[in-house]
């Protein structure tokens, strides 16, 4: 079963996205219950309006018996609702609360007829002689208060993208300088003993001693060297030198071949012309041998390993292919953060390492290319191809 000190923090990740969609939605709902009640106590009002209008409207003994300067405050107190009353054919008798200015009024009005008839329904008014009809708008405040939760909704999306990418950059400067230091303080430590190593081995070469016992121990040490000077130059910019992609993967070829299961098979499928890439060798071959290490690892020490070389153009392609058990296609971007593993007693930093080694040269790209289930896995490493 795969780990990774990564799993609890996504889920804590989308927890927190979970709430804050909650809270925003319910402020959406809210918000929206609040503007309902206000529009139909804004009908209300014009239903009142309307009435009003009807008392003085009418016929003069219906009026008199009306205490018509309650029903003219209540008309001149309409100063929110924009409101047009019209006869039944259309015809403007009054109308109030629109800002006209600049506008040819008629028109206007008329255009404004034909959208309250369907944003809502009029009210009829009914007199002795003719209906009339009054069409009413929402007050500005109403259409504020019914855009506020999607402004509220913008500003809080907003918002959380800015903390996430903030703190997602927070974590990778952090990730970064414990990357470096840890690197680098592994080297150091690696130094000292390695430098004894090496004075032993010429000391030995002064006495009656096998030589190729000797050829075996600078072999280890060499190796050791190579494995210092590689974490030396993790988080450091590495000098890129322009070489010919064959050669390094036929180099960690021959290395690995000699260093796997005889039960496992390592081929190699070169491209058909010499291609050349910025890049640091000795990096590379630390990213091949990790590929090389896990494929070994999914097919349980036997089956086959494909280093395959692609020229694409601008770009050159490696693949390095396995028959192991393959990766879930859920896992394809997880399997590069530091603490994912399969094993045991893995750390799950090898291919972090080798994601961040591919990514420091000019275009570098690595990613899952293929998996199935049982069947095998392919890592494709995209490099920028170097022309002088």
């Amino acid at each position: 079963m795969a780990k990774s000190i990564y799993d609890s923090r996504q889920r804590w990740t989308v927890i927190f996205i979970l709430i804050a969609l909650i809270i925003i939605v319910m402020t959406v709902v809210i918000s929206n219950s609040f503007s309902s009640k206000l529009a139909q106590e804004e009908r209300n009002k014009a239903e009142v309006w309307a009435e009003a209008m009807h008392i003085v409207t009418s016929d003069s003994e219906d009026s008199e018996s009306q205490n018509l300067n309650l029903i003219l405050s209540i008309i001149n107190g309409n100063n929110s609702i924009p409101v047009i009353l019209c006869d039944q054919n259309d015809s403007i008798e009054q109308h109030r609360n629109f800002n006209l200015s600049d506008k040819d009024t008629m028109q206007f009005l008329q255009n404004k007829i034909r959208e309250l008839k369907v944003k809502n329904p009029p009210i009829i008014i009914h007199t002795s002689t003719y209906d009339q009809y009054l069409y009413y708008d929402e007050s500005t405040v109403l259409k504020m208060l019914t855009l506020y939760p999607y402004i509220q909704l913008a500003v809080v999306t907003i918002f959380i993208v800015i903390t996430f990418l903030a703190l997602m950059s927070a974590k990778k400067a952090e990730q970064n300088k414990i990357w470096v230091g840890l690197s680098k303080e592994t080297a150091h430590q690696l130094g000292t003993p390695i430098s004894s190593l090496v004075a032993w081995v010429e000391y030995l070469k002064t006495k009656q001693v096998d030589a190729s016992y000797l050829d075996e121990m600078e072999k280890d040490v060499k190796r050791l060297e190579t494995i210092a000077e590689r974490f030396s130059k993790i988080g450091s910019n590495p000098d890129l030198l322009p070489l010919n992609i064959n050669d390094t993967i036929r180099t960690s070829y021959e290395y690995m071949s000699a260093r796997v299961s005889q039960k496992v098979n390592i081929n190699i499928e070169p491209a058909d012309k010499p291609l050349l890439v910025l890049m640091n060798e000795s990096l590379f071959s630390w990213v091949i041998e990790n590929l090389t290490k896990n494929a070994v690892d999914a097919m349980e020490g036997q089956g086959m390993v494909t280093y395959r070389v692609e020229d694409r153009g601008r770009k050159v392609f490696i693949d390095v292919s396995d028959t192991g058990k393959g990766i879930q296609k859920s896992r394809f971007k997880t399997i590069f953060n530091p603490g994912y593993t399969t094993k045991k007693r893995g750390w799950g930093l090898g291919l972090s390492l080798v994601k961040r080694i591919v990514e420091s040269y000019p275009g570098g790209k690595i990613y899952v290319n293929y998996s199935e289930i049982g069947k095998g896995t392919t890592f494709r490493i995209e490099l920028r191809k170097y022309h002088g």
